[in-house]
């Protein structure tokens, strides 16, 4: 349950957003909903958003692996439900999105795909755990432009995931408007479900 309301005072910019939101998304995003407490903070948020979305030097489908690995690593429910929806819908394989939280049994990812994962896992770590060799690997298989750009959205996710926990959002039934199998299993071991 949110620990803070999800019902913010609905200012003209609060309304916009929730237009934005509803269009795009089909509902409202509680992440959303609960920053509206802060218009500074919404706004800034949602700038920092479009910002990152335009990020193209690191191949989608890895952003993808290190983004929910994040999410799942720190047990951000909302993250990774959301997460599912997202990559379901731009078209990525089901069954990679499906066996993030269980990444290491699962025989659906390449050996790079792997390395992103187990980085995402160690940058999210309190503290950082990052090797020297993990690091060197994924520097000379994606170069300094997609490492960088790696570095920043693993960096970025865990942003949203510690503050979605700490707001007590969870998920917001997107996945149940995907074709994911078995993600309810899955997100379970993430922290009671599956950014």
């Amino acid at each position: 349950m949110a620990r803070i309301s999800l019902s913010p005072p609905r200012t003209l910019f609060y309304r916009a957003m929730e237009w934005y939101s509803r269009r795009t998304y089909g509902k409202i995003l509680d992440p959303a909903k609960a920053l509206g407490h802060n218009p500074k903070v919404l706004r800034s948020d949602l700038r920092f958003e479009l910002a990152v979305a335009k990020w193209d030097r690191l191949d989608a489908d890895l952003k993808a692996l290190a983004v929910m690995a994040s999410a799942a690593s720190i047990g951000c429910s909302w993250c990774m439900d959301f997460g599912y929806w997202e990559n379901e819908r731009r078209g990525m394989d089901v069954r990679k999105v499906r066996d993030v939280p269980v990444w290491r049994e699962s025989d659906a990812y390449t050996p790079l795909e792997r390395d992103v994962m187990e980085y995402a896992e160690a940058m999210s770590a309190t503290p950082p755990v990052v090797a020297d060799e993990s690091a060197a690997r994924l520097l000379a298989a994606l170069g300094e432009a997609a490492y960088v750009e790696l570095t920043a959205m693993v960096a970025v996710e865990n942003l949203r995931s510690r503050m979605n926990s700490a707001l007590g959002l969870t998920s917001q039934g997107f996945k149940d408007r995907c074709e994911v199998p078995g993600a309810g299993a899955a997100g379970a071991g993430a922290s009671g479900e599956a950014r």
